[in-house]
């Protein structure tokens, strides 16, 4: 899987700024990609190397405020904003029904469409990612600090000191590497690593999205624990496919979000958090079968 397959770019104008997509060309329904809150579309290049050699149409976005989308100042960033992002790119690229593909955080939007919007999704993709307050959920330190009330005085001094901030995330990379076969844990280092701290670190950065969605995150979790018997309700496909060595969104965690969907079906990777980039040829083959 050498070569790199083309795409068109597009910018989807939204109410705040424009959202940076890559448009791969292939059959539908389309695999529509996103991320999570500490990183951007670059965590699928691996696995879209995959989809795409298997004749699919693939779209991957970064939300606003992330990697190449517009960070305009003063924006304000929210788990609806998201939302609203995702139908944004799906209706401007006149996308059809959809294969929605959810990691880490935007596992709220992908859920919440589908609910919203039945008829537009064939079918869900969701790997390790957030949904609703469960008593089985952990999350990572550097989110807890920024979600957690109590804790926002010392989050906003730690946000606001480049050095404090670069520790943080160097700590919490050493955290989720820990658990790696070496294989995977090189890959991570050379790839995934670099990829999270630039979009932090390269102005303009990240920051201020992730600032302000961490600061919402549980109560946008107890809201969605509210909406599951309307996920419950959901009559279509969904795949939860979910890496076993994460270090905090465990393997127990991922086996009740299958459980929630009357379609759903549970499949478990050897791999990290980032399974699709820790075994991308792994996780198309579930995709795609």
């Amino acid at each position: 899987m050498e070569s790199k397959p083309a795409f068109t770019e597009h910018r989807v104008p939204r109410e705040q700024g424009k959202l940076y997509a890559r448009d791969y060309d292939g059959t539908g329904p389309a695999f529509v990609l996103m991320h999570g809150f500490p990183d951007n579309l670059r965590i699928y290049d691996d696995l879209i190397l995959y989809l795409t050699a298997a004749g699919r149409r693939v779209v991957a976005f970064d939300f606003l405020g992330f990697g190449a989308s517009d960070k305009p100042a003063g924006a304000s960033y929210s788990f609806e904003q998201q939302l609203g992002d995702l139908s944004a790119v799906i209706q401007t690229l006149g996308l059809g029904k959809v294969v929605l593909v959810a990691h880490d955080s935007s596992g709220i939007a992908a859920v919440n469409f589908a609910v919203e919007h039945p008829y537009k999704v064939a079918s869900l993709c969701i790997l390790n990612s957030a949904y609703d307050n469960s008593p089985l959920n952990v999350w990572p330190e550097m989110i807890v600090l920024f979600a957690d009330p109590a804790l926002r005085a010392l989050a906003l001094a730690v946000a606001q000191s480049p050095a404090q901030f670069g520790w943080l995330l160097d700590w919490q990379r050493l955290k989720f590497a820990e658990p790696l076969p070496a294989d995977q844990k090189l890959h991570f280092e050379q790839f995934i690593a670099p990829l999270i701290g630039d979009n932090f670190v390269r102005p303009p950065g990240s920051g201020p999205a992730f600032v302000q969605m961490g600061a919402q995150f549980y109560e946008e979790l107890k809201r969605n624990s509210t909406r599951l018997p309307l996920v419950e309700a959901l009559d279509l496909p969904v795949k939860v496919i979910w890496g076993e060595y994460d270090p905090y969104l465990g393997v127990a965690m991922g086996r009740e979000r299958a459980s929630h969907f009357k379609n759903g079906s549970f499949h478990l990777v050897p791999a990290g958090h980032w399974l699709q980039s820790d075994m991308p040829k792994c996780v198309a083959e579930l995709m795609l079968s």
